[in-house]
């Protein structure tokens, strides 16, 4: 299932105007002079300071010019001589603060450009999934460069650590999370961050934390490599929750992406024997996920105060690959008091037809059990049934939690129902239906049509319902 979050603004830590000083220090005078003249009340996402060109200021919906001199090397200089060395991937922070500079080099190695990016304390941002948090599900965060990712996993650090009192270590690779400097930011409570000396020795240090130091929960942020993918996937089957983020925009790009697709389970080609082709109705050649997701629930960051969550990657996934559209069922309001739970509905008017023409087979309740059962129908009985907004069904021997979940994804106007007496039509497994005679009987009383669905999986019951609602729509 997934569920689209809309939260409230977030709250900032009160320390984030100070660090905000620290890294201005750095910068030549007449810049800090030029910030100072904005009057814009919008936060303050990174500065740029190209060498030949005049200093940027980067909002979120906007770029700046500050002033009208363009940067010159001394200008850098400056700047670079106020700060540490930079790593292997060309970034370097400033120290007690959560701030980031990264160089842009020319082919010689000298710096040449610097991007000077804000980091900030976000409070509230990890609230919304605070259940998740606290039932001890993997979580995976994805999202656009700039969205807030790193902040909101350095928000899950706090609440882990000092609202659900777990053991919390972050693999700190840039020094991103827990800020530049031996002394972690207070941004992460009591959490315990581990410094990687170098980026691509992330998956070892991810392991060594597992080993040395018996993590309750594992922090990563910025999944990029196969290597960094199987040490996650070796976490998790040790029973540690995992909380990371990866290169991606939704699920879809992981899925198309080789080397992160292991995250969400592995993607491999399947043939399939011709009757298999046929009774699925698709092609012989199909893509199937191949193992379980590393992470149990999946984050899709769109804003930073707007939220997709799958709450069932694996089955999110198979749906993906089946090439089905999983779009949100339910909205979900972050308020100061609370969640505030609105779900869809659906005001579109059904018309249901029973009709021969069609397979599956419904069941005409005027003929014998034994014909309708082998699929043979009268066309001399069609009848159609108007429905003000949503179809009815009673289920017989159906999995309802997987039934739930196939409606929620794909917004059916559907309602299951408890008794054969208010349904549009009855949905069973024909073993459960033999069994039963009574539901039958009181279907054919009511003049009830009943679909079959030959097993008790989703595919059979995705298949099913879409040429119901295609056939009687």
């Amino acid at each position: 299932m997934m569920v689209h979050l809309k939260l409230a603004n977030p709250t900032e830590s009160q320390s984030n105007d100070k660090d905000l000083d620290y890294l201005l220090d750095l910068l030549p005078d007449y810049i800090i002079d030029e910030l100072s003249l904005q009057s814009i009340k919008e936060p303050l996402l990174e500065i740029v300071l190209d060498l030949g060109r005049i200093p940027q200021a980067r909002y979120k919906d906007r770029v700046l010019l500050l002033g009208n001199q363009p940067i010159t090397r001394v200008d850098l200089a400056g700047v670079i001589n106020q700060l540490g060395n930079f790593g292997d991937d060309n970034r370097v922070g400033v120290e007690s603060t959560l701030h980031r500079i990264s160089a842009i080099r020319n082919r010689h190695g000298k710096i040449i450009g610097l991007t000077c990016r804000i980091g900030r304390a976000i409070q509230s941002n990890g609230l919304v999934v605070r259940d998740i948090l606290d039932s001890g599900q993997s979580v995976l965060i994805m999202g656009r460069p700039g969205i807030g990712k790193t902040t909101t996993l350095r928000e899950i650090a706090r609440i882990l650590a000092d609202d659900l009192g777990r053991r919390v270590i972050i693999i700190d690779t840039s020094n991103e999370i827990a800020g530049d400097g031996d002394i972690p930011h207070p941004a992460i409570g009591q959490s315990r961050r581990i410094q990687v000396p170098n980026p691509t020795l992330q998956h070892r240090m991810m392991i060594e934390a597992v080993e040395n130091h018996t993590p309750e929960v594992i922090i990563i942020d910025e999944i990029g490599t196969e290597m960094e993918a199987q040490a996650a996937r070796t976490i998790a089957e040790r029973g540690i929750q995992l909380i990371a983020t990866a290169h991606g925009n939704s699920l879809e790009s992981l899925i198309k992406n080789p080397t992160l697709s292991n995250l969400i389970g592995g993607i491999q080609a399947v043939i399939l024997s011709d009757d298999e082709a046929q009774r699925r109705s698709t092609q012989k050649t199909v893509l199937e996920r191949a193992t379980k997701p590393t992470f149990h629930v999946a984050v899709e960051m769109h804003s930073s105060c707007r939220w997709s969550v799958h709450t069932d990657v694996a089955h999110t996934v198979d749906i993906i690959l089946q090439d089905h559209k999983s779009n949100f069922n339910t909205d979900k309001k972050m308020v100061a008091s609370g969640v505030d739970v609105c779900e869809r509905l659906f005001d579109k008017k059904i018309t249901v037809t029973s009709n021969s023409d069609w397979q599956p087979p419904i069941w005409n309740i005027s003929r014998r059990f034994s014909d309708n059962f082998s699929g043979k129908q009268s066309s001399q009985n069609l009848y159609k049934t108007s429905l003000v907004s949503v179809l009815y069904i009673y289920s017989e021997g159906i999995n309802c939690q997987l039934l739930r979940q196939l409606i929620y994804i794909h917004q059916w106007p559907i309602v299951l129902v408890d008794t054969v007496e208010k349904a549009s039509i009855v949905l069973g497994i024909p073993q459960y239906l033999i069994n039963n005679p009574q539901v039958r009987h009181r279907a054919k009383a009511c003049r009830i049509p009943i679909l079959v669905v030959k097993s008790n999986t989703s595919t059979q019951l995705n298949q099913a319902i879409k040429r119901l609602l295609k056939s009687y729509i």
